[in-house]
């Protein structure tokens, strides 16, 4: 069976994230966790806690780029039980610079990541 998918609704596209981790409470549930994918408006969240659609969750992000926090909403329960989608609902205007800055090292890190990877398939030029 062929499954056919709408066009996104998000409005920038998510970039791998797999070094970045988080730190991030929901009553009564607090735990630090793996980010698969991020964009500015969301996230992936890799985690087995279970959580519904609508819940809201705090954000602490622990990286490099300096004190981002956030809230989200979840919006997507993975059905295997591997994590959860989540849009930002709010982010203070003091953290946004380095939400920026954060996607823009994960951006750089992406395309040498695949640049890399060409080279070693196919060889230097």
């Amino acid at each position: 069976m062929q499954v056919i998918t709408g066009p996104s609704r998000r409005r920038s596209s998510r970039v791998p994230a797999s070094d970045v981790w988080i730190y991030w409470e929901s009553h009564p549930y607090r735990d630090v966790s793996r980010i698969r994918d991020l964009s500015p408006g969301g996230l992936f969240l890799e985690t087995r806690a279970r959580k519904k659609e609508g819940e809201l969750v705090r954000l602490h992000f622990l990286v490099q780029e300096g004190q981002i926090r956030a809230e989200a909403v979840v919006r997507h329960v993975d059905a295997s039980g591997r994590g959860l989608g989540m849009k930002i609902e709010s982010l203070s205007s003091q953290d946004a610079p380095q939400l920026k800055r954060l996607l823009s090292r994960l951006r750089e890190n992406n395309v040498a990541t695949r640049i890399h990877q060409s080279f070693a398939r196919h060889g230097a030029p």
